[in-house]
């Protein structure tokens, strides 16, 4: 179908006219090959789109280019002359810089002390001065469209979202030939300022390399593609003359049949609750209320910034409400945190945010991130046997078609996808008959998306319950049983069935507010 050497390829995106250019990338870790043969060439002032399916080789090739890794064979060039950084800071010194989608921000110290080191100002004696930091930490941020954002702002106190757009703004602002952005809307659910940025970075003539698995905002920001399987370059495309199936084709090898799997109401309306939201209050929640009952999916539809981060803390305990009443299996309850959350009645199991500095221990392998909520199954006695915590690991990480051999891997090494296998996974291992999943998929391919949709459903099927949040609305549109949208901390509308579509969804979000249907009859 497309010519698999990048050079021959449609729109000719030949390495005479890039700005960063890499032929013949391999990298390997011991036996693992992460990288085989991979090829690419940006151009400045446009905007190229690098798919493939988690553990693809994205990450590898993004740390290439960026020299958090050296690779075993193969060369780059930056604009015409060999190019071999050795760090992060190396490339941004050469105006190489990325925007990781797992934050690299230093969540202790302020919004202008991350966007300005290593190069803080100094004052006298060479003393950092905290004024001048400010000051420049403010001209960055109104640059860029954020000065709502105070520059004094301890970043780890700041919503994912915005820490997100730090971490890109950061990475823009020292992007003078280069931008690389890994995946940058997985926290965002909306693009119109990220979009706004890229297209003045390329009107400055910076060449940059967008990573999305949402392929609507891939066509609408970028003008080709390079997609990777296996390590592998496959092709390098024009947009304009691929189509989603033959994108499809090319990352996962073989035809992609998307199908929609019709919705079957579950009656459960004649069963108990098991969980029970009365009048929640707090925060930025006003008068929150619904029931969420065995073999039901619930989905949660909501703009940045409406208390949906919130309800879905307050309901394990981290966040206290100011009141309102929560009930388990009838019985009400108040938890001092998630692990409490699992000991109560039936249990409830979190999946949080933010997988990295929320969810993984990153140097611990994937079966123990797997097993931890549950590591008395894998003891012997007082010892952890490795045998018994691989096969733990392994129930519960088929039922996510996460691949064996990676439970051994250390999690933070592993792709994206295989670390939210792993977190979903570890829901699931603790017997929990409720999980709350706030954006399950965030950040995933379709592969894998296809996956934790189908654990899901047979989770519900088996009579558990879920309540999930999404930042993608087809994915809840396609799960979600019944669906409430939030505007302004409350519940603006409650579907069900087929009423759950996209339209409806945007509207109800946006604050166009109709009568309710009742309590009694979506509860």
């Amino acid at each position: 179908m497309f010519d698999n050497q990048p050079e021959h390829s449609i729109g000719g995106t030949g390495a005479d006219r890039a700005a960063l250019s890499a032929a013949g990338l391999h990298k390997a870790y011991g036996a693992t090959v992460a990288l085989e043969h991979a090829d690419i060439s940006l151009v400045a002032g446009k905007v190229h789109a690098l798919l493939g399916e988690n553990g693809a080789g994205k990450s590898t090739l993004v740390r290439i280019l960026t020299g958090a890794v050296a690779p075993d064979a193969g060369g780059m060039m930056l604009n015409g002359k060999p190019y071999a950084p050795h760090s992060l800071l190396d490339a941004r010194t050469r105006k190489v810089a990325t925007a990781f989608q797992e934050l690299s921000l230093i969540p202790n110290l302020s919004v202008a002390q991350n966007l300005l080191l290593p190069n803080l100002p100094r004052a006298f004696a060479s003393m950092v001065s905290t004024r001048r930091t400010l000051e420049a930490g403010a001209e960055i941020l109104a640059r860029h469209g954020l000065d709502r954002i105070d520059p004094a702002a301890e970043v780890g106190r700041l919503a994912l979202a915005d820490r997100q757009r730090i971490e890109i703004t950061r990475a823009i602002d020292n992007a003078g030939q280069v931008l690389i952005l890994d995946e940058p809307t997985a926290s965002l659910a909306e693009t119109d300022w990220l979009f706004d940025q890229i297209r003045k970075a390329t009107q400055r003539g910076v060449a940059v390399l967008y990573i999305s698995h949402r392929l609507a905002e891939v066509r609408e920001i970028c003008t080709e593609a390079t997609v990777l399987r296996n390590g592998t370059t496959i092709a390098s495309v024009d947009l304009g003359d691929a189509s989603d199936g033959d994108i499809f084709e090319m990352m996962v090898g073989r035809k992609f049949a998307h199908q929609r799997k019709p919705r079957v109401m579950r009656s459960a309306s004649g069963e108990a609750a098991r969980l029970a939201v009365m009048d929640l209050c707090g925060h930025d929640l006003q008068d929150m209320s619904f029931e969420l009952r065995p073999g039901e999916i619930l989905g949660v539809a909501a703009l940045e910034g409406q208390g949906q981060q919130e309800l879905f803390r307050m309901l394990v305990g981290i966040e206290r409400p100011h009141s309102g009443r929560i009930e388990v299996d009838g019985a009400p309850v108040k938890f001092s945190g998630p692990r409490d959350a699992l000991k109560i009645g039936s249990g409830i199991a979190y999946l949080p945010e933010e997988r990295k500095t929320e969810g993984i221990f990153s140097g611990l392998s994937a079966a123990t991130n797997v097993v931890l909520p549950v590591m008395g199954q894998a003891a012997r006695g007082i010892l952890i046997s490795h045998g018994r915590e691989i096969s733990v690991a392994q129930a519960a990480a088929d039922r996510v078609e996460m691949n064996p051999r990676y439970l051994s891997f250390p999690i933070g090494d592993l792709s994206g996808g295989n670390q939210q296998k792993a977190l979903i996974a570890r829901t699931l291992a603790t017997g929990a008959q409720t999980l709350l999943l706030f954006d399950p998929s965030r950040g995933v391919d379709v592969g894998t998306k296809q996956s934790i949709y189908a654990a899901i459903r047979a989770f519900a099927d088996d009579g558990g319950a879920v309540l999930f949040y999404s930042s993608e609305l087809p994915e809840i549109v396609q799960l979600a049983d019944r669906c409430l949208a939030l505007y302004g901390g409350r519940i603006t509308r409650r579907f069900k069935g087929a009423e759950i579509t996209e339209q409806s969804l945007v509207a109800a979000m946006l604050g166009h507010v109709t009568p309710e249907i009742t309590e009694g009859v979506l509860a």
